[in-house]
């Protein structure tokens, strides 16, 4: 008898297990996956702000030590970036990852690094976008 009681269930799960998912509970797992898919979109697009930002950053602190090394040697401040590729201090000019284009805006001033230096050229160079950090709130053009 017990057997029989036995038989019964097994063969009972066998058909609840063959029966699939009811539509409610597709609809549920659905759902978490569209909320999982919403918030892993939002973090993936800050992490490549955040990685652009970073390249901004690595990128001009490049930029500004070869201006001031080509200064220091020449006793002259560089012209243009691409004569500081001409004068092998970078091999190329980056691209601004924030344009995509080598688009650097250029500072030139009238400050001497050295004594010895007898003209001036570019002493700063700045991101040409517009846009702003969201951030640390300030403008790309301004780091």
């Amino acid at each position: 008898m017990r057997e029989r009681f036995y038989a019964r269930m097994v063969q009972g799960r066998r058909g609840v297990a063959q029966r699939g998912f009811t539509l409610l509970e597709l609809m549920v797992v659905m759902a978490i996956i569209v909320i999982l898919m919403t918030i892993a979109t939002a973090k993936f697009e800050q992490m490549v702000v955040r990685a652009r930002e970073a390249t901004l950053r690595s990128d001009l602190k490049v930029l500004r030590q070869a201006v001031q090394d080509y200064t220091r040697d020449k006793e002259c401040g560089p012209s243009s970036l691409d004569e500081m590729v001409s004068n092998n201090y970078l091999r190329t000019v980056p691209k601004d990852p924030m344009t995509g284009a080598a688009d650097w805006v250029t500072k030139s001033d009238d400050i001497a690094l050295s004594p010895e230096q007898s003209c001036y050229g570019i002493s700063d160079v700045n991101s040409a976008s517009d846009r702003v950090s969201p951030f640390e709130s300030t403008p790309y053009s301004s780091w």
